[in-house]
């Protein structure tokens, strides 16, 4: 593999700097020469501690803020975005579609060279067969509103990639590592504990996992890899793809959790979703049991990575195992919390 990297000076841009995907890509970028880094927050407080690049302060649901922010920058890496696991649809337009495509639109107004933004590689519809590659096509789900409108922002990054900017779409898999408060392991072990999550269809679907280290490299190799033009698509995962009864059995081991004592069909799990999503608002909880979004996220997702391999030159390095162990250690000391899903 000979992958050419650009070692000339840039400007990097990390939006969402303080969150679990930020923060990663901040401390990967830190590592990078000739680069000079920028953090968007809001409170550059959470910033990492030995972070010392420029900090730009504001919120992004402010146009004149979205505007500013990318002036003389040359990369972004958009990772401060809002989404629910569930409804929520007038949010996901106000709160994630409106403000994401008018910041990348104000990218490109200001000379920005390259937009990545956090995707996920569930956009396409599950394979078949086989592993799911960055040209399958996609199928809105009708039910997830986030989901949605990612595509809808894929498919705007991909109408304006003419315009002088790059567009990269960074299609994730799942994450796992300490510090994150939204994904897998934070949802799953609290669940589990009251011994009513079942599998689904066995546990015999295979996840596409991306630890936190991982993730951060994936995002420098992006910045700096040579020959991307118009919109680019990565699936960016981890080495192997666990089947969720692997990775259930696993935290119930960690984390001293009860394993599944039943399994469900998927369509079963769909239709019992869908009733926890329509009874929330008349029963406790910040979030619901189930939403249809989980079980879509549970669907078989194995996701081929050699166009990221060839292209950036990424391969992922960190086991999913070694991350998720020490995201139930985190959780433990915390009393392993009922996550909110949006």
């Amino acid at each position: 593999m000979n992958i050419s990297m650009d070692t000339s000076p840039r400007r990097v841009l990390v939006t969402g700097a303080t969150g679990f995907l930020g923060r990663n890509i901040l401390n990967a970028l830190m590592q990078a020469e000739g680069i000079e880094l920028i953090a968007a927050c809001r409170k550059p407080s959470a910033l990492p501690e030995n972070f010392a690049g420029e900090r730009r302060v504001g919120d992004l649901l402010d146009p004149e803020y979205r505007r500013s922010v990318v002036k003389n920058i040359d990369v972004v890496c958009h990772a401060g975005t809002w989404g629910s696991m569930w409804g929520h649809e007038r949010q996901e337009r106000e709160n994630f579609l409106a403000p994401t495509t008018d910041l990348m639109s104000r990218a490109i107004d200001a000379g920005v060279q390259r937009f990545l933004m956090t995707s996920t590689n569930v956009v396409a519809s599950p394979p078949v067969e086989g592993f799911l590659n960055e040209d399958s096509g996609v199928k809105y789900t009708k039910f997830w509103p986030h989901l949605d409108r990612l595509m809808d922002v894929e498919r705007y990054m991909q109408s304006h990639a003419d315009g002088g900017t790059t567009m990269v779409a960074m299609r994730l898999g799942h994450f796992v590592g300490a510090g994150n408060v939204l994904g897998l392991v934070p949802a799953l072990a609290p669940r589990l504990r009251t011994r009513l999550v079942p599998y689904i269809d066995g546990g015999s679907h295979r996840l596409s996992l991306i630890a936190d280290e991982d993730l951060g490299s994936a995002f420098r190799c992006a910045v700096m890899a040579n020959g991307l033009r118009g919109f680019e698509v990565f699936n960016i995962c981890g080495a192997s793809f666990p089947t969720t009864k692997e990775i259930v059995e696993f935290i119930s081991d960690e984390a001293g959790v009860p394993r599944p004592w039943f399994s469900v069909s998927a369509r079963m799990a769909y239709a019992f979703g869908f009733l926890m999503e329509k009874l929330h608002p008349f029963m406790p909880g910040k979030a619901p049991f189930l939403t249809r979004s989980i079980v879509y996220l549970s669907e078989d997702w194995p996701s081929s990575t050699e166009r990221a391999a060839r292209k950036l030159g990424f391969v992922a390095q960190k086991d999913w195992k070694i991350a998720m162990r020490e995201a139930i250690v985190e959780l433990r000391a915390k009393g392993f919390p009922w996550p909110r899903l949006a």
